[in-house]
């Protein structure tokens, strides 16, 4: 279990270590909101659950203005993202890195194919 315990743990991975991980970041009474998808099983400690009173949620719909909102607070600077992309290409160079971006030792937190 994590020394951090926050309200409020979003994870939109898709990463079955990552999700199982995340269920050990929310506080007393907090929640956690699985937004990626995973073709498997998630798992964590019924006991720790019940004496966290967390709550654990999925979400997966959203509307243009949800996606709006998001790319407006992008634009403004509430949300810094630079630090989160840890991988760049050219369109054209896409179809050769993504092969290699789905081998975990590539270390891919997110990928950013740039447009000219």
């Amino acid at each position: 279990m994590s020394p951090y315990f926050l309200p409020y743990v979003i994870d939109s991975t898709g990463n079955i270590s990552s999700m199982e991980g995340a269920f050990g970041l929310v506080g007393h009474g907090g929640t956690l909101t699985y937004v990626g998808l995973v073709k498997g099983d998630i798992t964590f400690n019924d006991p720790d659950f019940h004496a966290r009173e967390m709550t654990v949620q999925g979400s997966r719909n959203a509307t243009r203005e949800d996606f709006e909102q998001v790319i407006r607070a992008i634009t403004d600077g509430y949300i810094e993202v630079d630090s989160y992309i840890s991988h760049r290409c050219s369109f054209e160079d896409m179809t050769g890195q993504f092969e290699r971006w789905l081998n975990p030792e590539s270390k891919v937190i997110k990928a950013l194919v740039e447009l000219d």
